[in-house]
């Protein structure tokens, strides 16, 4: 796509407008909002197909994290929200094809990593289940819904597609009972799982196992707390929806039912005491009495919570935590990266989870200044030279500053 809806332009001015002190925000601001709808969308059939940047594929989460921030503008304006819509589409008609897929094709092509030992097909790019995937589509549906009062996107492909997705989570309370595996033979450990692709042993705790983290790297521990925290408030938002919209009881109940199974499993196996004696969130446990203490630069993770409305960010089991220190920057990197290198999604989501504006003021000018004169996102930048990074084109790190830009003027997506 190319033609940028009015309501788009009329934000990008506005916050231009608003960036009058810090004309490099603006700048980077102008560029990185309106880089998605001209080199990232792809009309079709099946509605907008949305690359996530340098690699010809549409991821589920990514594609979310895209254009989310087009919310604000979908309020007042059918052109943007008629966008929307279509991505929508083109998610659920995803999830249909295979809810344990991550990314897509945009056709029946074969291509991505078709040599993946799993039950791969022409439409599936790569198969890494990760709980993100079945998410991410339905918060920004019913985010939709909140923002601009059209339900008409509950249809029957809604229905279908996330039936499926709430019949899979239930599946993977039971791991032992699933049908998905996956394995990649490669020398990097990260890129498959283990017990030939069934990932590690793990016991029932009420949660939803995940086989891959928002990184695509694998689980060292099968269940990822801020996987099924975003599980868990996504399936309450899908019970209002059914209740109120959909007038299903029956479904809205069975969404309710395995929320609270899951909550009640974080409750009980989801934390741990740190060093200092205080109570805290894991990021993955097995279920086994093991429990993994770190964080990831890449949403949903435990930094990223108070964003996604599922915890208050004064509540004392909320911690940020793990940095990278250099030069020009500080901040949460990945083992998705080379080691020491810090991610702009990180530093986006530390201001967005912090009311502090001097401090989103800091973050931001960060992020402006360590573009290594591209003034684009990256995925991942070396803190001590960001002339040196990961990914020249990221459209998912691009459009997390220009939502924390949005956030700096109180301009913000209703949730």
């Amino acid at each position: 796509m190319k033609v940028i809806p009015k309501g788009i332009n009329e934000l990008t001015d506005q916050v231009k407008s608003l960036c009058i002190k810090h004309e490099k925000w603006g700048k980077v601001f102008e560029l990185t909002f309106s880089d998605t709808i001209k080199n990232a969308l792809v009309e079709d059939e099946h509605g907008i197909f949305v690359l996530t940047g340098d690699i010809p594929a549409m991821w589920q989460r990514d594609s979310t994290a895209q254009v989310r921030p087009y919310l604000i503008a979908a309020k007042n304006d059918p052109e943007t929200a008629n966008l929307l819509k279509k991505v929508l589409q083109r998610q659920f008609f995803n999830m249909s094809l295979d809810p344990y897929a991550n990314a897509f094709n945009q056709t029946a092509n074969h291509k991505g990593h078709q040599d993946d030992q799993t039950k791969m097909g022409p439409w599936i790019w790569k198969r890494k289940y990760e709980i993100d995937s079945l998410c991410y589509p339905i918060n920004l549906a019913y985010l939709y819904w909140k923002n601009t009062d059209d339900t008409s996107i509950f249809n029957n492909e809604f229905i279908a597609a996330t039936h499926k997705a709430v019949n899979t989570l239930k599946v993977e309370q039971n791991h032992v009972d699933s049908p998905y595996t996956f394995e990649r033979f490669v020398d990097r450990p990260e890129d498959t799982l283990i017990n030939h692709g069934r990932g590690g042993d793990v016991g029932y705790t009420g949660m939803t196992w995940c086989g891959f983290r928002p990184s695509d790297d694998a689980c060292v521990y099968n269940y990822s707390i801020p996987e099924n925290m975003f599980a868990h408030g996504v399936l309450l938002q899908l019970a209002q929806i059914y209740q109120k919209v959909l007038r299903d009881s029956d479904f809205a109940a069975k969404c309710s039912i395995l929320a609270n199974e899951i909550w009640n499993g974080i409750q009980k196996y989801g934390v741990m005491t740190d060093q200092s004696g205080n109570k805290i969130f894991a990021f993955e446990v097995d279920g086994l009495g093991h429990k993994l203490f770190m964080d990831d630069a890449n949403v949903p993770d435990l930094i990223s919570l108070p964003y996604l409305g599922l915890i208050a960010a004064d509540d004392p089991l909320y911690q940020n935590k793990y940095y990278y220190e250099g030069k020009y920057a500080k901040g949460i990197g990945s083992p998705h990266t080379p080691a020491g290198y810090i991610w702009p999604i990180a530093l986006a989501m530390e201001g967005l989870t912090n009311s502090d504006k001097k401090y989103k003021e800091q973050i931001l000018d960060t992020l402006v200044a360590t573009t290594g004169d591209t003034n684009m996102m990256h995925e991942g930048f070396d803190p001590n030279d960001p002339t040196k990074f990961t990914r020249p084109w990221f459209s998912w790190a691009n459009m997390m500053f220009c939502e924390l830009v949005l956030d700096y003027f109180d301009l913000m997506v209703e949730k």
